[in-house]
């Protein structure tokens, strides 16, 4: 009976504990949150920038190739008197099977891997500092069928005694497929593919 004559005491001194624990737990998640919004953040900043990087080396290996490289080798040279510039390029290719991708249709080659990817088989590969550009002629067509080479710069439209217009010739068309990676972190890469017209 003693026990029902008693009075239960309530007390609320438990409740700012609560209170104050809930609070802390809801301030760390906020700092949880922040810290891994700038983490991610940083992490797409340097993945963005490890991007424009390796499409900077993939876009400097067309340039070299297309204005060093491809008129050089059009007028004659061998790939060997052309040299490696230094270390920075690599031939995977003979020179009788470039000249092949150069100068004939693609149907027409019998040399070389068949293969889009750059890495299998590259014709040139450019070593820029930490990155290396695999660049690959995948497809050669023809380009306009006049091959008189006349220009018509000062004679009007019509060649004197011929009466039609034979337009400069431009032989060929290239489709050339380059792949730039971090040499240490093949992750870090960009794939180019290129039309250009010789």
């Amino acid at each position: 009976m003693r026990a029902s004559n008693q009075k239960i005491k309530l007390n609320n001194k438990g409740v700012a504990l609560i209170t104050a624990l809930l609070f802390t737990l809801i301030a760390m998640g906020m700092v949880v949150a922040a810290i891994t919004i700038m983490t991610r953040g940083r992490e797409v900043s340097s993945m963005f920038k490890a991007y424009r990087t390796a499409m900077e080396a993939a876009e400097g290996a067309v340039q070299f190739f297309a204005w060093e490289f491809l008129p050089k080798k059009l007028s004659g040279q061998t790939l060997d008197s052309l040299g490696n510039y230094g270390g920075v390029v690599t031939y995977g290719i003979e020179d009788d099977c470039f000249e092949k991708k150069l100068t004939k249709v693609t149907d027409d080659w019998d040399c070389g891997s068949s293969s889009l990817d750059p890495r299998d088989g590259p014709d040139i590969t450019f070593s820029f500092g930490q990155y290396n550009a695999h660049l690959k002629i995948t497809n050669t067509l023809d380009g306009n069928s006049d091959i008189s080479g006349f220009a018509l710069e000062g004679m009007g439209v019509v060649e004197a005694g011929s009466g039609a217009i034979t337009p400069q010739h431009f032989p060929y068309i290239y489709r050339i497929d380059v792949l730039a990676e971090r040499s240490t972190d093949p992750i870090e890469r960009a794939i180019l593919n290129a039309l250009f017209a010789y």
